[in-house]
């Protein structure tokens, strides 16, 4: 019993208290850096939603296209959203590897795929904005 409760007194935090406004150790850099990707992927996931029924829309407007047998908008945007998120995967992994094996690798990893998912978020949003 005293020694499940010298466990959980040394169990971590689930959401430790870090600074992300200004982080110091590289511990607390990638767990930030990891926040923020976060962020990024649910705003992404909250733009697939719009843009993919707005090709749905699409699709269902061209039906009488019967004649072009080429995919339809949405299955387009599918295909090309699973090949976006294998490339991303892959550079960022790739992009990390620059300290490969060092405490800095996932700090390089999460930036990068920040980056790149708030790209993606922002054509996505072009996709259904045309201004």
């Amino acid at each position: 019993m005293i020694l499940l409760a010298i466990l959980a007194a040394a169990a971590p935090a689930d959401d430790p208290p870090w600074n992300c406004e200004d982080p110091g150790p590289q511990q607390e850099m990638n767990y930030c850096a990891h926040q923020d990707y976060l962020k990024a992927d649910e705003a992404l996931n909250a733009q697939w939603k719009i843009t993919s029924a707005a090709m749905k829309q699409m699709d269902a407007e061209g039906s009488n296209l019967s004649w072009d047998k080429r995919p339809g908008y949405f299955d387009t945007l599918r295909e090309a959203q699973r090949a976006w998120i294998k490339y991303r995967d892959a550079h960022c992994t790739s992009e990390g590897y620059i300290f490969r094996g060092g405490s800095m690798e996932p700090f390089m990893v999460a930036t990068c795929k920040t980056a790149m998912t708030e790209a993606r978020t922002k054509q996505l949003k072009d996709l259904v904005e045309v201004e």
